[in-house]
């Protein structure tokens, strides 16, 4: 009989209780950004000073992308010449379609649209230009591509024909058309607008910083922003808003949600669509895309994602003292404007390129390589032992 070798287990050493220690870089601040600020005592969050649930209000999206990119809302000339410039760009090229075509229908979006951005490199003649300018025309092509790629994979899936994008919408009513071929009712469209504007821009959170220091290499936008996907699909970060439907359509019955917390919190289960790195009082975002998620309850009859929203919200307040974040009122949101699960993280992405991209910009206007430390709790220096004595 042959001797089956035994596996040792790799001696893990916990440094959890070292304070010199910050695990996730909590706490840690390791740049100075013009871009977004979280106001944790007015539990505020601010685009370039701009408090965003009045940007939400108040602006478009592609307002919005504007102020991102160049740091002040734009005038009647320049949001136009800005919608003309995102509007010429939206359709993708027939080798990236093809593409698109020999993805299996049944991969997740982000895998394919991780894939097709960086397909988008290999078709720019400027890919190793990292001038402002040359980076500003890349924001506004994957402002504007990125949105079609979406579409075009989600066609793909259901075995239907790509729907060309048109430049007589603005970017929601757009995206809609290219997945459903029908632009809904002006109360949907705005809905969608401000999830797009509260989800634009959010400091260093983990997507922005994996752009920032891929981008900190002086590598290419494009591997930056495939990063940035792959750090954003995680459910810890921007594919929560995925998982908070899918505990919506777990309980089901609002009659049930309060038992299924209960025993979710008893079982230890992560619940996700609650708590925040950052705010300890609620986010400063919800409140307004929750008043967004029960207009669309009203446009479409639907009652019951917000009840047990409400349910859910205040056992878990009661329970631990922790808040929803913005991702628990947007996930019951998109399922009530027509788009299927997968889709919800991939419209993050529609919205957070222009943050992205702002962060990728300004990172490289004032460069250092970013390269942190870590504290080595290994063994001591030792000498390799002739294998016979190991």
């Amino acid at each position: 009989m042959t001797k089956t070798a035994s596996v040792k287990p790799l001696r893990r050493v916990t440094y959890m209780d070292d304070a010199s220690v910050k695990r996730g870089l909590d706490g840690v601040i390791t740049d100075t950004s013009s871009i977004s600020k979280v106001m944790v005592e007015k539990n505020a969050l601010l685009y370039y000073g701009y408090p965003v649930q009045n940007l939400a209000e108040n602006c478009s999206f592609e307002e919005v992308a504007y102020l991102l990119l160049n740091g002040e809302l734009p005038d009647t000339h320049e949001l136009k010449d800005f919608k003309e410039k995102e509007r010429e760009q939206r359709p993708i090229s027939p080798r990236l379609s093809s593409l698109i075509e020999l993805f299996d229908p049944k991969a997740h979006p982000m895998d394919t649209l991780r894939t097709a951005v960086s397909f988008l490199a290999t078709e720019d003649s400027e890919l190793l230009t990292n001038n402002p300018d040359s980076n500003y025309q890349k924001a506004i092509r994957l402002l504007a591509q990125i949105p079609t790629i979406i579409a075009s994979f989600y066609r793909h899936s259901k075995g239907q024909k790509a729907i060309p994008p048109k430049n007589d919408l603005n970017m929601g009513e757009n995206f809609f058309h290219m997945c459903f071929e029908k632009v809904p009712s002006p109360e949907v469209i705005k809905a969608f607008d401000v999830s797009l504007v509260l989800y634009a821009e959010h400091t260093f959170n983990a997507s922005t910083f994996t752009a920032r220091v891929i981008i900190s290499s002086l590598s290419d936008v494009y591997s930056a922003v495939s990063g940035a996907i792959g750090s954003l699909r995680g459910p810890l970060h921007g594919g929560a808003n995925e998982a908070v439907m899918q505990t919506m359509l777990e309980i089901g019955d609002p009659s049930k949600a309060q038992g299924w917390l209960q025993q979710a919190l008893q079982e230890k289960r992560k619940i996700m669509g609650f708590g925040h790195r950052v705010y300890r009082n609620g986010d400063s975002r919800v409140p307004t895309m929750k008043k967004y998620m029960l207009k669309l309850a009203e446009e479409t009859g639907e009652t019951r994602w917000p009840e047990i929203y409400e349910t859910l919200s205040k056992t878990m307040l009661a329970a631990n003292g922790i808040y929803p974040n913005l991702d628990f009122p947007t996930g019951p949101a998109y399922y009530m404007m027509g788009f299927e699960i997968p889709l919800f993280t991939p419209i993050f992405v529609m919205s957070r390129i222009t943050g992205w991209m702002a962060h990728i910009m300004e990172q490289l206007d004032n460069n250092r390589l970013i390269r942190p430390l870590s504290k080595y709790v290994g063994p001591e220096e030792r000498l390799v032992k002739p294998i016979e004595e190991r």
